[in-house]
C-alpha cells in the first residue's frame, strides 16, 4: 500500500514537469531555447489563482493560467522573433520579469506579500481514496497524455514535420516555402500554453498562489528536456525519474534520518548528474538558439 501512495504521489507531482517539459520540447524544437520555462510556469500560476479567484471556478482559473501564458509569450515572441534578441538573455530576463511582475500584481490584487486567498480547485473531495482525488482533476490527465501527444504532432502531422525542419534547417524550410517567422511563432504560443498550464496545476491543486510557488520546476524540466534529447517518450521518463527524486525527498523528510537541508538537495543533484552524462553526448536540434 505504502508503494503504491508513493507511486501516486510521484504521478501528482510529475504533472507540472510533464506540461513544462512539453513546452520546453516544443520551443526547442522550432528552434528557441527554453531558458524561460520557469517565468511562465509561474505566470500561469498566478493567472489561475487570478481567475479562479474572480470566476469562482477552476475552468476561469485555467483560462486565467492561458491569458497569462499568452501575455508572457508575446513578449517572448516579440523579442526573440521580431528583434532577434539573444534567447539566453532573454530567457533569463523573463524569468525575471515575471518573478517581480506577480509580486508586484500579488500585493496589488491580493494585498498580501506572500500568497493569495484560498481559490477554488477541481473537485475530488468526494473520492473513496485520498490520494485518488487528485486524479479527478483534468489537468492531471493533460499532463499525462501532453508529451505522448505531442510526440505524434512532431513525427506525424504536417505542422509537426515543418516545425522539425525548421529547429534544423530553417533556410531550407524556407524555400520550401513555409514560413520560418510564423511556424516559429505558433510553435511558441503552443510551448506557452502548456507551460502555463504546468503553473495552473500548481495553483489550483494546492488552491492558492504562493509568491515563487514553481521552485524551479521550469529548470528542472530544461533539464529533462535535454536528459530526454528532445524525444518526447524520453522527456517523459526523465519527469518521471525526477519527480520520483522529489517524492523520495518528501518521504526522507518525515522520517527526519537525515539533515532536512541534504534531502532537500536530492531533485536538484539527480538534475546535475543526469545532465552531467548527458551533455556532449545528446545532439541538440541544429537551430536551436540561432537568431537568423
Amino acid at each position: 500500500m505504502m508503494l503504491l501512495a508513493m507511486l501516486l504521489q510521484a504521478i501528482r507531482i510529475a504533472v507540472p514537469y510533464l506540461l513544462a517539459a512539453a513546452g520546453g520540447v516544443m520551443s526547442e524544437r522550432i528552434g528557441v531555447i527554453a531558458l524561460w520555462l520557469e517565468g511562465m510556469m509561474l505566470s500561469g500560476a498566478f493567472g489561475a489563482a487570478l481567475g479562479s479567484h474572480y470566476t469562482g471556478s477552476a475552468w476561469g482559473g485555467l483560462v486565467g493560467a492561458l491569458v497569462a501564458g499568452a501575455i508572457v509569450t508575446s513578449v517572448l515572441a516579440v523579442a526573440t522573433l521580431r528583434f532577434k534578441a539573444n534567447q539566453v538573455v532573454v530567457g533569463v530576463a523573463v524569468n525575471l520579469l515575471v518573478v517581480a511582475g506577480t509580486r508586484f500584481f500579488l500585493r496589488l490584487v491580493f494585498d498580501s506579500a506572500s500568497n493569495s486567498p484560498r481559490v477554488p480547485g477541481f473537485g475530488g473531495e468526494g473520492a473513496s481514496y485520498a490520494m485518488l482525488a487528485s486524479f479527478m482533476n483534468p489537468v492531471v490527465w493533460i499532463g499525462l497524455v501532453a508529451l505522448p501527444a505531442l510526440g505524434w504532432l512532431l513525427s506525424s502531422t504536417p505542422f509537426g514535420l515543418r516545425a522539425r525542419a525548421v529547429g534544423e534547417k530553417p533556410e531550407a524550410a524556407a524555400s520550401l516555402g513555409v514560413s520560418v517567422t510564423g511556424l516559429r511563432v505558433r510553435g511558441l504560443f503552443l510551448a506557452g500554453a502548456l507551460a502555463s498550464l504546468g503553473g495552473a496545476y500548481l495553483a489550483l491543486d494546492q488552491h492558492q498562489f504562493t509568491d515563487g510557488m514553481t521552485a524551479g520546476r521550469g529548470f528542472i524540466a530544461l533539464a529533462a528536456v535535454i536528459f530526454g534529447r528532445w524525444q518526447p517518450v524520453r522527456v517523459a521518463v526523465a519527469c518521471l525519474l525526477f519527480a520520483g527524486a522529489e517524492t523520495l525527498q518528501i518521504q526522507l523528510q518525515g522520517t527526519q534520518a537525515i539533515p532536512s537541508q541534504f534531502v532537500e538537495m536530492i531533485p536538484y543533484v539527480l538534475t546535475i548528474v543526469a545532465l552531467a552524462g548527458v551533455v556532449g553526448r545528446s545532439v541538440a536540434p541544429a537551430a536551436l538558439g540561432k537568431t537568423e
